[in-house]
């Protein structure tokens, strides 16, 4: 026993101290070496900090196995960029890390990343959300949403709600403006623009703030994005309170960064986001999730004077991310090796002298494809960006803020363009609950109205003498109060009354001081587009391409085109000439022909019935004549009354018709136009009017009139209509549709009208251009017409006068073409030719 037991102690003595050798070496872990570059005194700071130190507990309180271990070096960037290129320099020169977690804003990682790069060392920020950054850098991580994402979700809303334009406030930091672009390019997809964008700088004055609002305030814009850093937001929102803009008829859409200063505020700022919609990443609620918002509210109350509620998504990001770069540095290992001297920089006292990572790039390849779910979701990198997950929209209702609406993104594979396109025509229409909107009202917006800075809408209107039933301005010399009538002031206040669309508006002359016209209809469009005199335009404006480009024109509410009108010529019905005039000289020939024709083949088929066919030829005409009537027997005559009964019909069709346009001719008298069509009037080089300052002008130049040829009238009753130009009269009148058409009746049969019409649009309201009055001012328009009572305002301008329209009229008789009797004619002459072959083919015989 004991020769046995002596040998097992020595394996045992051996055997232990083998053993806490390999114990020893298996408990040495691979240090990474992990620098954390935050603004320690921002909001976003305080939680990232927190939550990255809560990540690196549970991480390795669960993976208590792990080989590896992160080492983390905390520097504060001061809130500023050069304190964050400070603390990331201090990093790689000093610490010699392997990775930075941070810096936290987009302008300091715009910076850092490019020493990341030269350093080899990963950047990675988990609170830096400007869609420019990842493209630029090779080294640097977002493990946050990009902002190109966000955008679309907000253009869903203004796409829910039919607004068309948007007015932008955002920060002007790289942070703020990289966003733009992106929303604009989402608000086209939805039928949508930015109608004004306010750029307000991070240090801006409260006087600053309060100039740019009252500027948008004086717009008729009312839906508001703003995206901007939270202590720009703060001061924000509370000058909103304060200057009333947190009121009915407005709408507030906040991005993710602003959305989460909801949970981490006081009540002043609680207040003056009421009503307000913002967007932020859908969180999925899991077990996890709730334990951890536990924990974490309670830890960081008990070391922060911060008022949370609930976690921030950065906070969550940040989790992830350290969790993400835990599970890659053990993926790495121990294969970590040491840096090398960057050869560039060799000699130390340069600013920029810092080793180069070998174990960089492969910490950075590993987290890459590092794949799990962690507290914010899914975490999954795409191009170095964090994969895009749904978005919730949230209502700020009381001290609560309400899901109201999910939006779903669509990416585009990423493997053949940018990650951060998106395209909304593949995201399903997002479907809202119930809203409260500022001023406690549960309707949604219209997204625009009178600016609450104007009494009124100022509305311009042309002055002349002329064609006062469309438009008639009246100034009292005392009061100098200005009454308008007619029929598009009619027009414009049944819009108005159908739809309430405006509200109160005030017309304005189009007039000098002196009471004499400011200009023509050009320059009353183009003092719309200023804005300084006019907020819109009612007239008879012509809606036309130059026009188009200084002005938002309404739908027309008046048919278009040009026509011309020249004097009636009467035709005399007593003229010798008249009844050849009834036929063609074409048919007239033809006729005569086709008489020869069967005189001949009557004397060839008589002289073969009787023998005095061969009398002297002095009597041949009267044969002719005398056989139609006795014919005689046998085959010849029967072809011979063949002959007579197709001419006679043709004979009988010919005479009825001439016999009815003579009667016409008779009974009706004949007018026609005393130039037929206005390439005659430019060959002719004839005068031609259209009215001042109408549009008209120029199109009668560009078709071909000499301007000295083209005179302007104040008044139809001016007009002088004769052909040539003889006393100062003109050839021609041309004017718009509408006012030749009252031409006509007012002056009944002593006009006509000439072709060709020339297409225009017709009469529309003008408003500046992206005024959001346009659409629905166009709508009331199209419904008034649909349901007549424009039609109806056209009726009471003409009264109930009539008058037969000189178009329509029996004028002089249309003259009969030979071609309407092509097919009788061809009748006659073959029944003819064939009665001849059988005579001739008998005769034939009979002599053979």
């Amino acid at each position: 026993m004991g020769s046995l037991l002596l040998p097992l102690m020595f394996v045992i003595l051996v055997m232990l101290p083998l053993r806490a050798a390999r114990s020893s070496s298996n408990s040495v872990a691979v240090d990474f070496q992990i620098g954390v570059i935050l603004d320690s005194n921002s909001p976003v700071g305080r939680i990232g900090r927190s939550c990255l130190s809560m990540a690196f507990t549970d991480f390795y309180s669960v993976h208590k196995d792990y080989k590896t271990r992160l080492v983390l070096h905390v520097r504060d960037s001061n809130e500023s960029v050069v304190g964050a290129a400070a603390a990331a320099l201090d990093l790689l020169q000093h610490v010699s890390v392997d990775a930075i977690i941070g810096p936290q804003k987009s302008a300091q990682v715009n910076f850092v990343m490019n020493l990341g790069e030269r350093a080899h060392v990963p950047i990675i920020s988990f609170s830096a959300t400007s869609p420019s950054l990842v493209p630029r850098a090779p080294f640097l991580v977002q493990t946050s949403q990009s902002d190109a994402y966000q955008v679309q979700a907000i253009a869903s809303i203004i796409e829910a709600f039919k607004w068309n334009q948007v007015v932008v406030i955002n920060e002007d930091t790289d942070y703020g403006n990289d966003i733009v672009t992106h929303l604009s390019n989402a608000l086209n997809d939805v039928n949508a623009r930015i109608f004004y964008r306010s750029v307000v700088p991070e240090s801006a004055s409260d006087d600053f703030i309060s100039e740019e609002l009252h500027k948008m305030m004086g717009m008729h814009t009312r839906v508001f994005v703003v995206h901007a850093s939270q202590p720009l937001g703060i001061r924000l929102f509370l000058k909103l309170r304060e200057l009333g803009m947190i009121s009915p008829g407005y709408a507030w859409i906040i991005t993710s960064g602003l959305t989460e200063l909801f949970h981490m505020t006081d009540f002043e700022v609680i207040d003056s986001m009421q009503g307000f919609l913002g967007v932020k990443p859908l969180v999925p609620n899991s077990k996890d999730l709730r334990s951890f918002t536990d924990r974490w509210i309670r830890a960081f109350r008990e070391n922060s004077d911060l008022k949370v509620t609930e976690t921030s998504i950065f906070g969550l990001w940040a989790y992830d991310t350290l969790w993400a770069l835990a599970m890659a540095a053990e993926s790495v290992g121990s294969t970590k090796q040491n840096l090398v001297k960057n050869k560039k920089h060799e000699n130390a006292a340069h600013p920029f002298a810092f080793e180069s990572s070998n174990t960089g790039p492969k910490l950075l390849e590993a987290l890459l494809e590092t794949r799990f779910t962690g507290l914010a979701g899914e975490f999954k990198l795409l191009q170095s960006q964090l994969e895009p997950t749904p978005y919730q929209i949230v209502n700020f209702d009381g001290n609560h803020e309400r899901q109201v609406a999910t939006w779903q993104p669509y990416v585009e594979n990423h493997k053949k363009g940018n990650l951060n396109k998106t395209n909304s025509n593949f995201t399903s229409k997002v479907k809202f609950r119930n809203i409260t909107w500022p001023g406690n009202l549960t309707v949604a917006p219209k997204g625009w109205q009178i600016p609450v800075s104007g009494k009124h809408l100022r509305v311009g209107v042309p002055q002349k003498p002329g064609f006062n039933e469309f438009l008639r301005v009246e100034i009292d010399p005392t009061t100098k109060a200005v009454q308008v009538s007619g029929y598009h002031k009619q027009v414009f206040e049944s819009v108005i009354a159908a739809y309430a669309v405006i509200p109160r508006y005030v017309p304005y002359p189009f007039l000098n001081a002196d009471n004499s016209t400011a200009g023509n209809y050009d320059d009353l469009v183009y003092q719309v587009y200023l804005q300084e005199k006019f907020d819109a335009a009612l007239g008879d404006i012509t809606i036309t391409y130059n026009r188009s480009l200084y002005a938002a024109f309404t739908m027309p509410y008046a048919e278009g085109g040009v026509n011309c009108v020249v004097p009636i010529m009467y035709e005399d019905q007593n003229n010798e000439f008249t009844i050849f005039k009834l036929l063609s000289k074409q048919l007239w020939i033809t006729a005569a022909v086709f008489y020869l024709s069967n005189a001949l083949a009557i004397w060839i088929l008589g002289s073969r019935i009787v023998s005095d066919a061969r009398e002297p030829p002095g009597q041949h005409p009267g044969m002719i004549c005398y056989f139609p009537f006795f014919p005689g027997q046998g085959l010849d005559a029967n072809l011979l009354c063949l002959i007579l009964v197709a001419w006679s019909s043709l004979s009988s069709l010919l005479s009825s018709t001439f016999t009815a346009s003579l009667s016409s001719t008779l009974v009706t008298q004949g007018l026609r136009p005393t130039v037929p069509d206005v390439n005659q009037l430019i060959a002719k080089g004839y005068p031609v009017g259209c009215q001042e300052g109408s549009f008209v002008f120029g199109l009668l130049k560009n078709l071909g009139f000499h301007e000295s040829n083209i005179r302007n009238y104040s008044s139809i009753d001016d007009v002088n209509l004769s052909l040539g130009s003889k006393n100062r009269s003109i050839s021609a009148y041309c004017d718009v549709v509408p006012h030749i058409r009252f031409l006509l009746l007012k002056y009944c049969g002593r006009y006509i009208t000439i072709e060709p019409t020339y297409r225009t649009e017709g009469f529309g309201f003008a408003f500046p251009i992206g005024s959001p009055l346009v659409p629905d001012v166009s709508r009331a328009i199209i419904q008034l017409t649909e349901n007549g009572i424009i039609r109806d305002i056209e009726k009471n301008l003409t009264g109930n006068a009539r008058c037969s329209d000189p178009d329509t009229s029996p004028g002089a008789p249309t003259t009969i073409t030979a071609k309407t009797f092509a097919v009788p004619f061809v009748f006659s002459g073959f029944v003819t030719l064939a009665c001849l072959l059988v005579s001739e083919l008998v005769d034939i015989h009979s002599t053979t």
